[in-house]
């Protein structure tokens, strides 16, 4: 299956849009756009005021999208999440009222300050893609996607989230503080005209891009014995003591839909032993203990202990590798 040669410029202007909103962290945004296309959820740990909000607006606008931001206090209920039914007096009817989660892009702002039953309320939506409200089913858009952030130096009156929080998230990203010259670059940027500002906002994607594209993603090729790299991949971490528990098979799912995606963010139709392994690290920060978050060793330590698979077809690209 050869990538829609229609997406190859929209793939080109959704990293240019993102890299001019995060200055300087091109790795970030590969990492943000592959969870995008992987139908996967972000958390963001990291200190406040470096972009999180800007960068979950920016993306919402690049792809056309609804963006609804939550700001999760302890007082949050499941229904200021979800929404609520409403008595009409005038239809004496009950009207269901949506919450922010229907949105394209939702922004679950330090999501651990939230209790536990509130922050149970995004569990269905991220998992399934529904909310129950009153006993009834109401769907989410296919494309609905998460960017929860969390203060990792705060933690006085937060609510860790729990495994079965976690596991609905495929990675954990930190942004950090940007190069001195990419800071420059963002102060010489925020001086814009009314025309730039306009020309930010146009979305990149028309109507229904963003669900073909992912379509597409989930229809790349993954050969046989790279499935069997993963899952002994998977295994390693299940006896690792750096991990909680290891990957669960909803991640091994997820690893290989992330390595689809960063297949098709490279113009190839098909999965290499790399997709694998460069997406790792930021799934494995969702799933490793507190004292190992951002080990690049414990990675490699994974990665060194199951054998690459040789023969899979490497050089081969279709479209062409974006930037």
């Amino acid at each position: 299956m050869n990538e829609p040669a229609q997406f190859q410029a929209a793939v080109a202007e959704l990293r240019d849009r993102l890299n001019n909103i995060l200055h300087g962290k091109r790795e970030v945004v590969e990492h943000v756009l592959t969870c995008l296309l992987a139908r996967g959820h972000i958390l963001l740990e990291d200190l406040p005021g470096l972009g999180k909000t800007t960068l979950a607006r920016g993306l919402t606008e690049a792809v056309g999208g609804r963006f609804a931001r939550l700001q999760c206090t302890p007082d949050l209920l499941p229904n200021d999440i979800t929404g609520f039914n409403l008595f009409n007096q005038k239809s004496r009817e009950f009207e269901f009222v949506p919450g922010p989660i229907f949105s394209d892009v939702l922004l679950a702002d330090e999501i651990n300050r939230a209790t536990p039953r509130a922050q149970s309320a995004l569990l269905e939506a991220m998992a399934e893609r529904q909310v129950t409200v009153d006993n009834e089913r109401h769907h989410l858009c296919n494309e609905f996607f998460v960017i929860a952030t969390q203060n990792p130096i705060e933690h006085h009156g937060t609510y860790p989230l729990p495994e079965a929080q976690l596991d609905r998230f495929a990675m954990k990203l930190c942004i950090g503080y940007p190069a001195f010259e990419n800071e420059v670059q963002m102060l010489q940027d925020a001086v814009v005209t009314d025309t730039d500002s306009e020309d930010a906002c146009a979305p990149v994607l028309q109507p229904g891009d963003l669900a073909r594209m992912q379509a597409t993603v989930a229809g790349l090729t993954i050969v046989p014995k790279l499935q069997e790299y993963l899952v002994q991949l998977a295994n390693v971490t299940r006896d690792d003591a750096a991990f909680h528990h290891g990957l669960s098979p909803r991640a091994v799912l997820m690893w290989q839909r992330l390595s689809q995606a960063r297949a098709f963010l490279d113009g190839r139709s098909f999965v290499t032993p790399d997709d694998i392994q460069v997406v790792a690290p930021p799934l494995f920060n969702i799933h490793i203990s507190a004292a190992q978050q951002g080990s690049i060793r414990t990675v490699e330590d994974v990665l060194a202990k199951v054998a690459v698979p040789t023969g899979i077809e490497r050089a081969r690209t279709v479209v062409g590798k974006g930037a």
